[in-house]
Protein backbone atom coordinates (compact mmCIF):
# COMPACT_ATOMS: atom_id res chain seq x y z
CA UNK A 1 0.00 0.00 0.00
CA UNK A 2 1.42 3.61 -1.08
CA UNK A 3 1.76 5.95 1.43
CA UNK A 4 0.00 9.41 1.14
CA UNK A 5 2.53 11.86 -0.08
CA UNK A 6 3.03 14.47 2.12
CA UNK A 7 1.95 17.80 1.41
CA UNK A 8 4.46 20.85 2.05
CA UNK A 9 3.14 23.58 3.70
CA UNK A 10 4.52 27.00 4.32
CA UNK A 11 4.50 29.52 7.43
CA UNK A 12 5.01 32.66 5.75
CA UNK A 13 6.50 35.02 8.87
CA UNK A 14 6.21 39.41 7.93
CA UNK A 15 7.74 41.21 10.78
CA UNK A 16 5.89 44.49 10.38
CA UNK A 17 6.54 48.19 11.66
CA UNK A 18 3.36 51.15 10.59
CA UNK A 19 2.66 49.24 6.99
CA UNK A 20 -0.93 49.70 7.98
CA UNK A 21 -1.15 51.34 4.50
CA UNK A 22 0.67 48.06 2.52
CA UNK A 23 -1.04 44.96 4.34
CA UNK A 24 -4.27 44.95 2.09
CA UNK A 25 -2.61 44.88 -0.69
CA UNK A 26 0.41 42.60 0.41
CA UNK A 27 -1.97 39.95 1.91
CA UNK A 28 -4.19 39.97 -1.34
CA UNK A 29 -1.00 39.57 -3.46
CA UNK A 30 0.36 36.97 -1.46
CA UNK A 31 -3.29 34.88 -1.56
CA UNK A 32 -3.33 34.96 -5.45
CA UNK A 33 -0.02 33.77 -5.78
CA UNK A 34 -0.20 31.00 -3.45
CA UNK A 35 -3.91 30.20 -4.56
CA UNK A 36 -2.60 26.33 -5.11
CA UNK A 37 -0.60 25.73 -1.75
CA UNK A 38 -1.31 25.36 1.85
CA UNK A 39 -0.12 28.46 3.29
CA UNK A 40 -0.29 30.46 6.95
CA UNK A 41 0.60 34.34 7.09
CA UNK A 42 2.34 35.60 10.26
CA UNK A 43 2.44 39.27 11.29
CA UNK A 44 4.53 40.42 13.91
CA UNK A 45 3.93 43.66 14.90
CA UNK A 46 6.54 45.76 16.38
CA UNK A 47 4.32 47.89 18.55
CA UNK A 48 3.28 50.14 15.25
CA UNK A 49 1.82 53.62 16.17
CA UNK A 50 -0.29 54.11 12.85
CA UNK A 51 -3.10 52.02 11.72
CA UNK A 52 -1.51 48.77 11.91
CA UNK A 53 -3.48 46.97 14.03
CA UNK A 54 -6.74 48.42 12.23
CA UNK A 55 -5.87 46.56 9.31
CA UNK A 56 -4.84 43.07 11.41
CA UNK A 57 -8.06 42.86 12.68
CA UNK A 58 -9.76 43.41 9.65
CA UNK A 59 -7.71 40.91 8.47
CA UNK A 60 -7.91 38.69 10.49
CA UNK A 61 -11.44 37.93 10.47
CA UNK A 62 -11.74 37.69 6.81
CA UNK A 63 -8.95 35.49 6.68
CA UNK A 64 -8.93 32.64 8.45
CA UNK A 65 -5.00 31.80 7.51
CA UNK A 66 -4.01 34.71 9.03
CA UNK A 67 -2.55 35.65 12.51
CA UNK A 68 -0.73 38.19 14.23
CA UNK A 69 1.07 39.01 17.19
CA UNK A 70 2.38 42.39 18.99
CA UNK A 71 5.46 43.29 20.44
CA UNK A 72 5.51 45.56 22.92
CA UNK A 73 9.28 45.82 23.09
CA UNK A 74 11.87 47.59 21.59
CA UNK A 75 11.33 47.02 17.60
CA UNK A 76 14.11 44.50 16.51
CA UNK A 77 13.44 42.87 13.09
CA UNK A 78 15.11 39.85 14.19
CA UNK A 79 13.60 39.12 17.52
CA UNK A 80 10.08 39.92 15.47
CA UNK A 81 10.85 37.24 12.71
CA UNK A 82 12.33 34.44 15.58
CA UNK A 83 8.73 35.39 17.92
CA UNK A 84 7.03 34.52 14.19
CA UNK A 85 9.48 31.27 13.86
CA UNK A 86 8.13 29.97 17.25
CA UNK A 87 4.73 30.78 16.49
CA UNK A 88 4.68 29.17 13.32
CA UNK A 89 2.90 25.68 12.64
CA UNK A 90 4.37 24.50 9.06
CA UNK A 91 8.03 22.50 8.42
CA UNK A 92 9.07 25.33 5.98
CA UNK A 93 9.39 28.78 6.28
CA UNK A 94 9.13 32.23 4.44
CA UNK A 95 10.29 35.28 5.22
CA UNK A 96 9.20 38.97 3.41
CA UNK A 97 9.03 42.60 4.63
CA UNK A 98 6.04 44.23 4.59
CA UNK A 99 6.40 46.97 2.66
CA UNK A 100 5.82 45.81 -0.67
CA UNK A 101 8.96 45.52 -2.08
CA UNK A 102 9.13 41.91 -2.13
CA UNK A 103 7.11 41.19 -4.74
CA UNK A 104 4.54 37.66 -3.72
CA UNK A 105 5.02 37.29 -7.53
CA UNK A 106 8.41 35.29 -7.25
CA UNK A 107 6.48 32.96 -4.26
CA UNK A 108 5.56 30.40 -6.98
CA UNK A 109 9.20 30.37 -8.89
CA UNK A 110 11.14 30.54 -5.30
CA UNK A 111 9.28 27.28 -3.76
CA UNK A 112 9.91 25.36 -7.13
CA UNK A 113 13.54 26.06 -6.31
CA UNK A 114 12.95 24.90 -3.06
CA UNK A 115 11.54 21.68 -3.64
CA UNK A 116 13.09 20.44 -6.90
CA UNK A 117 16.45 20.98 -5.35
CA UNK A 118 15.55 19.86 -1.98
CA UNK A 119 17.13 23.02 -1.14
CA UNK A 120 17.89 24.69 2.84
CA UNK A 121 17.23 28.01 1.99
CA UNK A 122 16.39 29.73 -1.19
CA UNK A 123 17.55 33.37 -1.60
CA UNK A 124 15.69 35.95 -3.29
CA UNK A 125 18.66 38.03 -4.02
CA UNK A 126 19.32 41.53 -5.46
CA UNK A 127 21.66 41.76 -8.90
CA UNK A 128 24.30 43.69 -7.33
CA UNK A 129 26.52 43.39 -10.19
CA UNK A 130 23.90 46.29 -11.67
CA UNK A 131 25.07 49.72 -11.24
CA UNK A 132 21.88 50.68 -9.49
CA UNK A 133 19.00 48.72 -7.59
CA UNK A 134 15.49 49.65 -8.17
CA UNK A 135 14.01 50.36 -5.15
CA UNK A 136 17.37 51.41 -3.21
CA UNK A 137 18.86 54.91 -3.22
CA UNK A 138 22.46 55.33 -4.66
CA UNK A 139 23.60 55.93 -1.01
CA UNK A 140 21.88 52.37 0.12
CA UNK A 141 23.19 50.61 -2.78
CA UNK A 142 26.83 51.60 -2.27
CA UNK A 143 26.03 50.93 1.71
CA UNK A 144 24.51 47.68 0.96
CA UNK A 145 27.79 46.60 -1.40
CA UNK A 146 30.24 47.35 0.88
CA UNK A 147 28.60 45.19 3.26
CA UNK A 148 28.36 42.54 1.26
CA UNK A 149 31.93 42.62 0.64
CA UNK A 150 32.88 42.48 3.95
CA UNK A 151 30.66 39.43 4.27
CA UNK A 152 32.50 37.78 1.72
CA UNK A 153 35.46 38.16 3.29
CA UNK A 154 35.15 37.94 6.97
CA UNK A 155 32.47 35.33 6.81
CA UNK A 156 32.13 33.85 3.78
CA UNK A 157 30.04 32.85 0.48
CA UNK A 158 26.72 31.24 1.12
CA UNK A 159 24.63 33.36 -0.92
CA UNK A 160 25.43 36.20 -3.14
CA UNK A 161 22.92 38.74 -0.76
CA UNK A 162 22.96 37.36 2.83
CA UNK A 163 21.34 41.39 3.35
CA UNK A 164 18.05 39.88 1.88
CA UNK A 165 14.98 40.07 3.64
CA UNK A 166 13.22 37.81 1.41
CA UNK A 167 13.79 33.74 1.11
CA UNK A 168 12.10 30.36 2.29
CA UNK A 169 14.29 27.91 4.51
CA UNK A 170 13.49 24.83 6.55
CA UNK A 171 12.31 25.30 10.07
CA UNK A 172 14.53 22.49 11.45
CA UNK A 173 18.08 24.17 10.76
CA UNK A 174 16.13 27.36 13.05
CA UNK A 175 15.15 24.26 15.80
CA UNK A 176 18.85 23.20 16.04
CA UNK A 177 20.47 26.24 16.16
CA UNK A 178 18.01 28.82 17.57
CA UNK A 179 20.52 28.80 21.30
CA UNK A 180 23.05 29.77 19.30
CA UNK A 181 21.68 32.80 16.74
CA UNK A 182 23.01 36.24 17.22
CA UNK A 183 19.34 37.65 17.85
CA UNK A 184 19.05 40.85 16.82
CA UNK A 185 19.54 43.20 14.06
CA UNK A 186 18.29 43.59 10.61
CA UNK A 187 19.65 40.93 9.10
CA UNK A 188 18.46 36.93 10.06
CA UNK A 189 19.00 35.86 6.89
CA UNK A 190 22.79 35.77 7.84
CA UNK A 191 22.07 34.62 11.20
CA UNK A 192 20.72 31.78 10.09
CA UNK A 193 22.61 30.94 7.90
CA UNK A 194 26.18 31.31 9.47
CA UNK A 195 24.87 29.73 12.38
CA UNK A 196 24.83 26.33 11.00
CA UNK A 197 28.00 23.64 11.55
CA UNK A 198 26.50 21.76 9.01
CA UNK A 199 26.53 21.88 5.21
CA UNK A 200 23.44 23.42 4.06
CA UNK A 201 22.12 23.66 0.56
CA UNK A 202 21.70 27.22 -0.66
CA UNK A 203 20.48 28.88 -3.93
CA UNK A 204 19.70 32.04 -5.08
CA UNK A 205 16.62 33.67 -7.15
CA UNK A 206 17.48 36.85 -8.57
CA UNK A 207 14.68 39.49 -8.78
CA UNK A 208 13.65 42.56 -9.09
CA UNK A 209 12.70 44.34 -5.97
CA UNK A 210 9.80 47.22 -6.00
CA UNK A 211 9.99 50.80 -5.03
CA UNK A 212 8.37 51.08 -1.55
CA UNK A 213 5.07 52.85 -2.37
CA UNK A 214 4.27 53.92 1.16
CA UNK A 215 5.54 54.21 4.51
CA UNK A 216 9.17 54.78 5.36
CA UNK A 217 12.58 53.23 5.28
CA UNK A 218 14.17 51.10 8.34
CA UNK A 219 17.62 51.80 7.40
CA UNK A 220 19.81 54.40 9.66
CA UNK A 221 23.18 54.59 10.82
CA UNK A 222 22.52 52.12 14.12
CA UNK A 223 21.31 49.57 11.63
CA UNK A 224 24.13 49.75 9.80
CA UNK A 225 26.62 49.49 12.56
CA UNK A 226 24.55 46.54 14.13
CA UNK A 227 25.14 44.61 10.93
CA UNK A 228 28.72 45.00 10.62
CA UNK A 229 28.99 44.42 14.62
CA UNK A 230 26.90 41.06 13.54
CA UNK A 231 29.90 40.03 10.91
CA UNK A 232 32.73 40.55 12.97
CA UNK A 233 30.61 38.79 15.89
CA UNK A 234 29.93 36.02 13.07
CA UNK A 235 34.09 35.82 11.96
CA UNK A 236 35.33 35.52 15.47
CA UNK A 237 32.75 33.23 16.64
CA UNK A 238 34.43 30.76 13.55
CA UNK A 239 37.77 31.39 14.70
CA UNK A 240 37.28 30.13 18.54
Amino acid sequence: MNKKKKVQAYSIVIPILNEGKNLEELVTKIKKNLAKFKFEIIFIDDNSKDDSLIFLKKLKKKYNFLKYFIRKKKPDLSLSCIHGFNKSRFDNIIVMDGDLQHDPKYLPRMIKIFKDKNLDFVVAARNFRNFSIPGLSMTRFIASKILIYIFFIFVGTKTTDPMSGFFIFKKIIYMKNKKKLFGRGYKILSDLIYVSNQNINVDDLIITFNLRKKGNSKMNLKVLLNIIFFIFYNFFRKIF
